[in-house]
């Protein structure tokens, strides 16, 4: 449980970064996000945690919680990337 508790969490902080990327000109590397873009990026953002959000749903009634473990493992070095490139541009912007 806790992991999914974390997995929820690391959704929204990775809605948080890319949002703050995109106000920052920085590109997306998801494809699937990508491609929802047309939408607006609070929406494309938004549709791509619903997936995610299901498909979770789905590996707990399935019993298969140990996939959610790895995906919590993907998504915090995901955000870490964000967190990165975020830094990186405004290190660039004011130095």
């Amino acid at each position: 449980m806790l992991y999914t508790q974390v997995f929820l969490y690391l959704q929204a902080l990775d809605l948080l970064t890319s949002l703050i990327g995109f106000r920052l000109g920085l590109a997306e590397a998801s494809p699937f996000v990508r491609a929802l873009l047309h939408l607006g990026p609070l929406v494309a953002l938004l549709v791509s945690k619903a997936v995610a959000v299901v498909l979770a749903g789905i590996c707990i009634r399935m019993h298969k919680q140990h996939l959610i473990r790895w995906i919590t493992y993907w998504y915090a070095g995901l955000i870490a990337w964000n967190l990165c490139t975020i830094l990186a541009s405004v290190h660039q912007a004011i130095g």
